[in-house]
């Protein structure tokens, strides 16, 4: 029994993770290799509404000719779609909003991610993407709005 509990302990922290990713589209943009990488990011809390995310994706030739292996840029893109029913679930709808994804860019220090902020006053979900930094924030970022029937 203690085994069973040990494992449902460890398990439960899973379930709040946020959603997965789907690559769904990846676009060469020079000749060392360097891609833009689109993902497909169905909302977990929100049915009915998917995001797509693009993103930019170094090549191993572009780290070794830079000099900086562990690092990718901010720059990201953002656009959210209703593909079906929009129910929402259990949301958070505080200013903050909630990470919808998060994904690293660097080896520690930087990661991109998705944030979904419930607007009452006008009905609507805003989807945020942006790069957050340990050491320096990133003003680079894309907005998306999906609104509520």
């Amino acid at each position: 029994m203690r085994l069973l509990t040990a494992i449902a302990a460890l398990c439960l922290p899973l379930a709040a993770l946020p959603a997965k990713a789907e690559t769904v589209g990846k676009v060469g943009v020079d000749w060392v290799g360097n891609d833009i990488i689109i993902e497909a990011i169905p909302d977990p809390k929100v049915q009915g509404v998917t995001c797509h995310l693009a993103y930019f994706d170094r090549s191993l030739i572009d780290r070794l000719s830079q000099g900086n292996w562990f690092e990718d840029p901010s720059y990201s893109a953002v656009d959210c779609t209703q593909t079906g029913p929009i129910t929402l679930g259990d949301i958070d709808k505080g200013r903050g909003g909630e990470a919808v994804f998060s994904e690293g860019r660097s080896l520690i220090f930087k990661s991109l991610k998705l944030t979904r902020i419930y607007d009452a006053k006008n009905n609507a979900l805003i989807y945020l993407a942006h790069a957050s930094e340990v050491t320096q924030g990133s003003g680079k970022m894309s907005l998306s709005v999906v609104p509520l029937p």
